[in-house]
């Protein structure tokens, strides 16, 4: 694989990843709700107007664009399995910004996507 082509698959992952982050900070911003008839247009345009909801779908977005672009020069049975790297990112950054818990049981399992991934990029 060439550099080109893992860069365009780590900004992928890592524009993806920063999505996910984006989409919970805005959850948090605006709490807990329900979906229930009555209130899809109060929730919905709360959520339409959240920024870091606007940062992530726009990540996405852009995401996209990369991957198109990284599958374009890297076979699909190699590239699909690199996105468990935002498996590993997500854990720290949410550990980091939102306090979430690393457990031993985690850390086993990204140990597990660090093998893994590291076995499908040397094919």
């Amino acid at each position: 694989m060439s550099l080109v082509s893992f860069a365009l698959i780590l900004t992928g992952v890592l524009l993806n990843a920063a999505a996910q982050l984006l989409l919970k900070a805005g959850t948090n911003a605006v709490g807990h709700f329900d979906f229930q008839l009555d209130n899809v247009l109060p929730v919905g345009l709360k959520l339409a107007f959240e920024p870091h909801i606007f940062g992530g779908l726009c990540c996405y977005v852009i995401s996209v664009v990369v991957w198109i672009m990284a599958l374009s020069r890297v076979p699909v049975s190699i590239a699909y399995p690199m996105l468990s790297i935002g498996y590993i990112v997500n854990a720290f950054a949410a550990a980091w910004l939102f306090g979430e818990a690393v457990t031993a049981q985690k850390l086993a399992g990204i140990g597990f996507i660090v093998v893994g991934v590291y076995l499908v990029a040397r094919t």
